[in-house]
């Protein structure tokens, strides 16, 4: 995988010449930058070594007025060269330099001693003592020191060697499945378009495909590809690279925006991050202090929320969470580098934990679960992620941009998590996961509810499943809706049936005195035979309105003992019974039935006549046509 190499140093201590010396590309492109004669923008270029292999390098300005694009090239950088004039030494820019490398994650370098040519040996050697013992406690300590000559050449070739065995032995660890170029450069191309530039920090471009221009900006098409000045189809992390992209105009991106794949990256307004404040910091980080937040190729005004404390001290540690005035995009891990307002210097920096925007309050359980984020394991970060999202869970593509995991290590995690019931795909569209914990809740929830709701409700077998989703399930997303009851109903605690859902040990059971109710009611239909009484003279004797009633009724209706034939009509199940048998004796003599047959074999008065007649028809016991009845072919065996 490609390396990228940084310069950092002091101003005018000479890092753009010792770039064209090395490589014969000057990064000084600006005539403002001829004119005065110092860096201001960043500059690019790239070193062949003989076994073919090519270092990217990205030359940054040492000017405290610019530090900000010191930070935007130094981000993505995995080695940094450190230039020091040997004629000054160490400056104030060397060292904020050297921390901000420090605080984007940089772990190893090699120093280049520059303008030995206009220092004599006693000095040079006097100079390279002071560095080393400067250097030490920080990650150049041990690093390579050699001398070099920008002018005269001398010590380049040694340095270029030197180059080449860190080079040889180095790892870059670059996402491969996530595409992300913070953009440093935007301008117009006669013939071309847009065109802009970047360190691809992760993922691989190709033409023709579709990106976005993250946080706020639109889709476009790579319409063509440069890596270090020549044309490619495609592009690999760690490689400077110009986009030519369609679909979009000059005024549509800026620096600071990231080119990746829609839908990849999920823009935030807070992030939790991990900060260490720098022991050289005058003074401390205060709660809700506003800062210039550096992160990517980006500057950007942040508020500081301090989780656990009033103040960030000097050399101390804190997870945090960094508040925007927009939203923002992130991935887990991202470094990250904090500048104070007055005086404007480096004093603080760190990594993203989390670009999703969790919110906790100060001082509460939350925040010892923000600090969880910090952990090694994946596996505790993925918790801890699902934990945090909540009701709503997180789908898959946001949970790369939570998770120091590419996509099969992830979904490999997930799996495992899954069947230690600490994780749940409950959205498999949108590959939507919930944490196991709020599963076992949700579970436990569904039973509490169930268990009132038949408490109160103890003559109702179930709750319509609509019913129970707006009800219990009002604020949870439908299909964890579903996915809770059908884990209920495996695990066989509850029970789902045509009436609804209901725990599996319920039954309807009648207090004493609903009982009475019962046989009194019983009696009454019983003794009406096939003229039944109405319901309102069925229910005088109990002393029961119809809405106390109409559970008991139901019960009865469930259980078989009444039909129901309209809203003020019961019929005892045998009187109905009675009825159809001679309905169906008269079939076996005639081939129809009029309303006056029906009233001669039953003797009854229209006021049952009409409503039973009706209620076999709609039983499809028989078929009307026209003014008479036919007894349906399905039934004639009966």
């Amino acid at each position: 995988m490609p390396i990228v190499m940084g310069t950092a140093g002091h101003i005018d201590h000479g890092k753009t010449t010792l770039v064209k010396m090395l490589t014969g590309i000057d990064c000084d492109r600006l005539s403002e930058e001829k004119k005065r004669g110092i860096t201001i923008e960043l500059g690019f270029a790239f070193l062949d070594f003989d076994d073919g292999s090519r270092l990217s390098v990205v030359d940054v300005p040492g000017h405290e007025r610019f530090v900000k694009n010191m930070v935007a090239g130094a981000t993505g950088i995995d080695f940094v060269l450190m230039v020091i004039a040997a004629d000054e030494g160490i400056m104030p820019q060397t060292r904020e330099h050297l921390d901000i490398c420090s605080l984007l994650g940089v772990r190893t370098g090699i120093v280049a001693l520059t303008k030995t040519d206009l220092v004599d040996e006693d000095w040079l050697e006097m100079v390279q003592e002071e560095v080393a013992s400067s250097l030490e406690g920080t990650f150049l300590a041990d690093c390579p020191i050699v001398p070099v000559s920008g002018r005269t050449g001398t010590g380049v070739d040694k340095l270029k060697q030197e180059l080449g065995s860190l080079m040889a032995g180095f790892t870059s660890r670059r996402r491969s499945d996530l595409t992300r170029l913070p953009v440093d450069r935007v301008f117009t191309m006669k013939g071309h378009g847009t065109v802009v530039t970047g360190t691809l920090i992760s993922g691989d471009l190709h033409l023709g495909e579709e990106v976005h221009i993250f946080p706020d900006g639109k889709n476009a098409r790579v319409r063509g590809l440069q890596s270090h000045g020549s044309s490619v189809e495609g592009a690999l992390a760690g490689r400077r690279t110009a986009i030519n992209l369609q679909g979009v105009e000059v005024a549509d991106v800026q620096r600071g925006q990231v080119v990746a794949r829609p839908e990849t990256l999920f823009p935030h307004d807070s992030w939790v991050v991990e900060l260490t404040m720098l022991e050289s910091s005058p003074l401390p980080l205060k709660h809700r202090k506003e800062i210039h937040f550096h992160y990517g190729s980006r500057e950007i005004l942040a508020r500081i929320y301090l989780l656990d404390r009033e103040k960030l001290m000097p050399g101390e540690t804190a997870v945090c969470q960094m508040r925007f005035p927009s939203p923002q995009v992130g991935v887990y891990g991202d470094r990250v580098v904090l500048r104070s307002f007055s005086p404007l210097r480096t004093v603080a920096g760190g990594r993203v934990l989390s670009p999703a925007g969790h919110v906790v309050k100060r001082f509460s359980e939350g925040v010892a679960a923000l600090k969880t984020l910090v952990a090694d394991s994946s596996e505790d970060i993925l918790n801890t992620q699902l934990e945090l999202a909540g009701i709503e869970g997180v789908c898959f593509a946001e949970l790369m941009t939570m998770s120091n995991l590419e996509s099969k290590a992830l979904e490999k995690v997930l799996g495992k998590m899954a069947g230690q019931q600490k994780a749940a795909l409950f959205d498999k569209e949108d590959r939507r996961y919930v944490s196991g914990s709020l599963i076992s809740s949700l579970e436990e929830s569904l039973h509490c509810f169930l268990m009132e709701f038949h408490a109160r409700e103890s003559m109702k077998p179930a709750i319509p499943r609509s019913e129970l989703a707006t009800s219990w399930g009002r604020d949870i997303p439908l299909k964890l809706f579903h996915l809770i009851v059908e884990r209920s109903l495996k695990k066989g605690t509850v029970v789902v049936d045509q009436q609804g859902v209901r725990l599996s040990e319920h039954k309807v059971s009648l207090a004493s005195d609903t009982a009475l109710v019962r046989e009194m009611l019983l009696k009454a239909y019983k003794e009406g035979g096939i003229r039944p009484p109405n319901l309102k003279d069925a229910l005088e004797p109990t002393g029961l309105n119809l809405r106390e009633a109409a559970p008991v009724l139901q019960v009865l209706r469930d259980q078989g003992e009444l039909i129901r034939i309209n809203d003020d009509m019961y019929y005892h199940t045998g009187a109905l019974d009675e009825l159809k048998s001679r309905v169906i004796h008269f079939f076996s003599d005639h081939e129809e039935m009029s309303a006056r047959d029906f009233k001669g074999m039953t003797n009854l008065s229209r006021k049952y006549l009409i409503p039973v007649l009706e209620f076999f028809d709609k039983e499809k016991l028989t078929v009307r046509i026209g003014d008479v009845r036919h007894l349906r072919k399905s039934r004639a065996a009966e």
